[in-house]
C-alpha cells in the first residue's frame, strides 16, 4: 500500500457527515442545502443535443491529446475572453475536468528526489491541492489569506527559504471559498518569484466566468501577456465547463500556457488513460463556442447574490464577493460558538446546511484562516436561496 496514503486527511463533505451525526432536521422544513459547489442551474438544452450527436464517435478510442476541433474552440475562447493567443496544437490540452488535472499536474511536476520538495497553496484553499502535494511526495505549504484585503492570500508572509524549496504553486483566482480575485500586481509579483526560484504556477480559474461587477475577473495567462511574458513560462491555467456551463456531469475543461508544460503534462497522461470521449468531445466544442448560455448563468447568479446577500449582511459579516458563486459569512461573535457549531445547530433547528470554514482550511502560524466563517455555495434556484438565508437570519436572532 502506497504509505503516503495515510497522510491525506478526510475529505470537507466528510468530516460534515461526521458532524451531523445523530441529527434529526425538524420535519417542518424542507432541507436546503448550500454546502456542495455543484451547480445546480439546468444544463443547456443545445450542450445535451451536442452530447448525442456525438455518440458514433464510441466506436473508436480518443486520442489524449484531443481532436483539433475542440482544441481549436478551446484556443478561440482563450481569444475571445482573453484577448490572447495559444497555440491549439502545443499550448492546449483537453482535461476531464479542472478536479482530475489538478491533481495530476502535480504528479507531473513534481521531483520527489529533491529535498524538501514543496508546494504552496492558498489558505482556505481546495483539497485536491494539498492530496496532489502529498501523493506526489512533496510537502504543502499553507499561505494565509487576509481578511483586511477581501482574504487576498499574503504571499510576502512565505518566507524566502520556503520559496527556494518550491516545486509547484496552487494559486485560485477567482478563489474558493472566498471569492477573490487576483489583481495584476499580484501576478507580476509571482512571476518574478517564479523567474527567481524556477517553482511552475498552476493556475486554478474554474469560477471565471460567475463575476459581478462589469469587469470579467483578470486570468493568469491574461496578466502574463500584458507583463510580456507570450511564451506563458512556468504557467499552466486550468478552466472548466462545470461551473461556466452548468455541466458537472460532464468531466470537461482544459488546460493552457508553456508549451514545455503541456508536452510533459500530455505525456503524463497518455500513461494516465485521460482521453476524453468522443461524445464529450462534441458537447464540450458546442458549450466553448457559445456565450449566450454563459450570460444567462451569471445573470441567474447575480439575481441571487443581489438578494441574499443583503439579507446576511443584517445580521452577520458578509459582503459580495469578486467572483464564483460563494459566500464566506462570518459565525457572529454574540452567538458563542464554533463554525462547526453553528453548522450543526443550523441543521438541527433550520434544515439548512453550510459547511464550516475551518474545514476548507489547516491551522498554521498558530491559526485555521478559515475558523469562524462558513462557506455558502448559492448554487439552488432563487427562491431556495433567499429561503435559506431567510431561516439563518431567524436562527442568528433566536439566539442574539
Amino acid at each position: 500500500m502506497n504509505p503516503l496514503l495515510s497522510h491525506l486527511q478526510p475529505y470537507p463533505f466528510e468530516r460534515l457527515r461526521q458532524l451531523f451525526a445523530g441529527v434529526t432536521p425538524p420535519a417542518g422544513y424542507s432541507a436546503i442545502s448550500l454546502g456542495m459547489g455543484e451547480p445546480r442551474h439546468p444544463t443547456p438544452a443545445f450542450i445535451k443535443e451536442a452530447l448525442t450527436e456525438n455518440l458514433g464517435g464510441l466506436a473508436s478510442y480518443p486520442a489524449t491529446a484531443g481532436e483539433p476541433r475542440l482544441r481549436e474552440a478551446c484556443a478561440a475562447w482563450l481569444q475571445r475572453r482573453y484577448g490572447i493567443a495559444a497555440d491549439s496544437a502545443t499550448q492546449v490540452l483537453p482535461i476531464n475536468g479542472s478536479r482530475e488535472a489538478l491533481f495530476a499536474f502535480a504528479q507531473t511536476v513534481i521531483d520527489p528526489t529533491r529535498a524538501g520538495a514543496t508546494v504552496v497553496c492558498p489558505n482556505p484553499f481546495y483539497q485536491i491541492y494539498e492530496g496532489a502535494a502529498l501523493l506526489s511526495g512533496a510537502t504543502p505549504y499553507y499561505a494565509p489569506s487576509d481578511p483586511g484585503r477581501n482574504f487576498a492570500v499574503d504571499w510576502d508572509s512565505v518566507p524566502h527559504e520556503v520559496w527556494q524549496r518550491t516545486q509547484l504553486l496552487f494559486v485560485c483566482s477567482p478563489g474558493n471559498p472566498t471569492g477573490a480575485v487576483m489583481p495584476l500586481d499580484e501576478w507580476k509579483k509571482l512571476f518574478a518569484l517564479s523567474d527567481r526560484y524556477g517553482f511552475v504556477i498552476a493556475s486554478d480559474e474554474c469560477y471565471s466566468e460567475i463575476y459581478f461587477q462589469g469587469e470579467p475577473p483578470l486570468g493568469g495567462l491574461e496578466a502574463a501577456a500584458k507583463l510580456g511574458r507570450s511564451d506563458y513560462r512556468n504557467l499552466i491555467a486550468f478552466t472548466s465547463l462545470s461551473k461556466r456551463s452548468n455541466v458537472p456531469g460532464l468531466r470537461s475543461g482544459f488546460v493552457a500556457g508553456d508549451a514545455a508544460l503541456i508536452k510533459a503534462f500530455l505525456l503524463y497522461r497518455t500513461y494516465h488513460g485521460s482521453a476524453m470521449g468522443p461524445a464529450v468531445q462534441g458537447a464540450s466544442v458546442a458549450a466553448w463556442n457559445d456565450e449566450q448560455h454563459v450570460t444567462e448563468n451569471r445573470a441567474l447568479y447575480r439575481k441571487k447574490f443581489a438578494q441574499v446577500t443583503p439579507l446576511l449582511a443584517g445580521v452577520m459579516e458578509v459582503a459580495l464577493p469578486d467572483a464564483g458563486f460563494y459566500l464566506w459569512a462570518k459565525v457572529p461573535d454574540a452567538l458563542g460558538m464554533t463554525d462547526a457549531e453553528f453548522a450543526r445547530e443550523l441543521l438541527a433547528q433550520y434544515n439548512v446546511t453550510v459547511l464550516p470554514g475551518s474545514y476548507l482550511a489547516r491551522e498554521a502560524g498558530g491559526f485555521n484562516p478559515g475558523a469562524q466563517r462558513v462557506r455558502m455555495a448559492l448554487v439552488a434556484q432563487a427562491e431556495e436561496c433567499a429561503e435559506a438565508a431567510l431561516r439563518i437570519v431567524q436562527f442568528i436572532q433566536s439566539r442574539t
